[in-house]
């Protein structure tokens, strides 16, 4: 699917997931996917910038680390 022309400068900035698991006891990928409700191969797409979450596993991560969307999530553009 290819993102409307207006829109294809801003992208979902994630922030470092590694920090956020090894803070979180070492967790890996598929224990965050499984966490959230999505497979390892997502949540390593995320970290790499290749998907940007929903709205809801977005709020789902946030909740789960214990911080704040702005903590985990930023906007990327003009």
């Amino acid at each position: 699917m290819r993102m409307p022309q207006s829109l294809a400068h801003i992208a979902v900035v994630v922030r470092d997931y590694d920090e956020l698991r090894e803070l979180h006891g070492q967790m890996s990928q598929a224990a965050l996917g499984e966490a959230i409700g999505v497979t390892r191969q997502t949540v390593i797409a995320m970290e790499q910038g290749r998907y940007s979450p929903s709205l809801e596993s977005a709020f789902r991560i946030a909740r789960l680390f214990g911080v704040g969307l702005e903590d985990v999530f930023g906007w990327k553009g003009d």
